[in-house]
């Protein structure tokens, strides 16, 4: 299954993910620099900041900054991920940062109720943001 995350909130998009994953889908997720975060962002930024920065740097635990992997640990976080089918189910999430180009002709699924269908737009910011704020510089 090939699913583009464009304008998804986070949370359902990843709550999505993981149910499919544990009922045995093979997942794909497209575009996840591109989903978003709602909320205030000065707190939303202060909670991604926290988590960074907690640990050791040797020791960890270590938390991503590129955008792709924040959405890949956020779906491990709803996995039962120390149990055997928790396990197999993540080894089965692929996340990309855009569309390479043998994705470009699948055809691909959105999660329902995306942040652009809702209508009215809270305040949100994109994973793009937020990993340039943990210190991630993209490649050109």
């Amino acid at each position: 299954m090939f699913i583009d995350a464009d304008g998804a909130i986070l949370g359902k998009l990843a709550s999505h993910v993981a149910k499919n994953l544990l009922l045995g889908e093979n997942i794909i997720v497209l575009n996840a620099e591109k989903s978003v975060v709602t909320g205030n962002k000065k707190s939303i930024l202060a909670h991604y900041k926290e988590d960074f920065d907690r640990g050791h740097r040797y020791t960890g635990p270590f938390f991503p900054k590129e955008p792709h992997m924040i959405l890949k640990r956020t779906v491990r976080g709803m996995l039962p991920r120390k149990r055997d089918r928790g396990k197999l189910a993540y080894k089965r999430l692929i996340v990309h940062l855009g569309v390479p180009d043998e994705f470009k002709d699948k055809q691909l699924t959105r999660v329902p109720k995306t942040l652009l269908e809702s209508g009215n737009a809270p305040s949100f910011i994109s994973l793009t943001e937020i990993s340039k704020f943990l210190g991630w510089r993209p490649k050109v």
